[in-house]
């Protein structure tokens, strides 16, 4: 563990590039919450934006802080991490992020810094300081969470076609365009709550690893929380459209209804997900239940191929990060 000594420059530029992530984050993953919403024509890409940040932002008074505890403390162990480490795992994380932005896939921010902080910390000390507990909990949700989504997504589905069986196409479409609203700001409400919290961690590794925090503390700095929740506030304000049109309307075509199954589906999962303390991935339990939703018309309403390319995205993303994060660490043990 590094001293009270390190220097103050360093850690103040590493905290900036992790708001830069949480910023990005917020970006990449602004379709996650408001890509049904706009393909629906519930919202105007403007009006969803404003909309879907404003409930990342009030997450802060919902959820408790157990995502950023498994981060910070249940990834690898504390005192392999260093600036360097930080360094490395901010860089594979962002570099992902960006490449996955670029070619509009709808990767996972989550599982990016994560396979970052995992990458630079082998870089450091080998496999030894892995937790694997926390590893394992994270790795076993890409699969939980958008199967779990699309379950929750179908079963919804069944249900309201069920319920609504003998009402009007037109005045069901009516009151679902109404409904989608409350299921897109829970979606954002729960894309807030998990996904702040990862920048969260990452920043109180730092600052106990540099010695600007106390390790016995229950829980960051206060400074810490507002601002990684107002950066991917923000984030999501500038949207990233690319990956807004793969998942509303690539994957599948959906009318209000379909998008409230979807989104609530996706809500419940994330709720779930960060009552565990489990830093989940919000792109692959929305792709889950958009799946789930659409699939429920015909097998044919989902294209296969587009949602079989963003699967091999979810394999890549924490080898690929983590790759990039190792040798990131490298270069930052040359440079400062």
């Amino acid at each position: 563990m590094q001293t009270a000594q390190a220097a103050l420059w360093v850690v103040v530029l590493l905290v900036a590039l992790a708001i830069v992530f949480d910023f990005m984050n917020g970006f990449h993953d602004a379709a996650n919450s408001i890509a049904t919403v706009v393909s629906t024509g519930v919202l105007r890409p403007t009006q969803a934006v404003v909309f879907a940040a404003f409930f990342n932002v009030v997450a802060v008074f919902v959820f408790h802080l157990s995502v950023a505890a498994t981060v910070g403390k249940g990834i690898v162990l504390p005192e392999v991490v260093d600036v360097h480490v930080v360094f490395g795992a901010l860089v594979g994380a962002i570099a992902w992020n960006l490449i996955t932005w670029y070619y509009g896939i709808p990767s996972s921010s989550s599982h990016a810094l994560i396979g970052g902080i995992v990458g630079a910390a082998m870089a450091k000390a080998g496999p030894s300081v892995l937790v694997m507990g926390g590893i394992l909990k994270t790795v076993a949700f890409i699969f939980i969470s958008p199967l779990l989504g699309f379950l929750l997504g179908s079963m919804m589905m069944v249900a309201v076609a069920w319920i609504f069986r003998r009402t009007r196409p037109s005045k069901v479409d009516r009151w679902f365009r109404r409904l989608q609203l409350v299921s897109a700001g829970a979606y954002s409400l729960g894309h807030g709550g998990n996904d702040a919290q990862k920048t969260i961690g990452l920043i109180w590794m730092l600052l106990i690893a540099s010695g600007y925090a106390a390790a016995g503390e229950a829980q960051p700095p206060t400074w810490t929380i507002v601002v990684c929740y107002l950066a991917i506030g923000l984030g999501t304000m500038f949207g990233g459209w690319r990956i807004v049109k793969t998942m509303g309307q690539k994957i599948t075509k959906l009318k209000p209804v379909g998008g409230f199954c979807a989104e609530t589906g996706g809500a419940l999962t994330l709720f779930f997900a960060t009552a565990l303390g489990v830093p989940v991935s919000t792109t692959h339990t929305i792709t889950g239940a958009i799946v789930g939703a659409g699939s429920t018309q015909r097998a044919s309403a989902v294209r296969w191929g587009v949602a079989g390319s963003i699967v091999w995205a979810w394999i890549l993303t924490i080898p690929a990060s983590a790759l990039v994060a190792a040798v990131a660490y490298w270069i930052s043990t040359v440079l400062f």
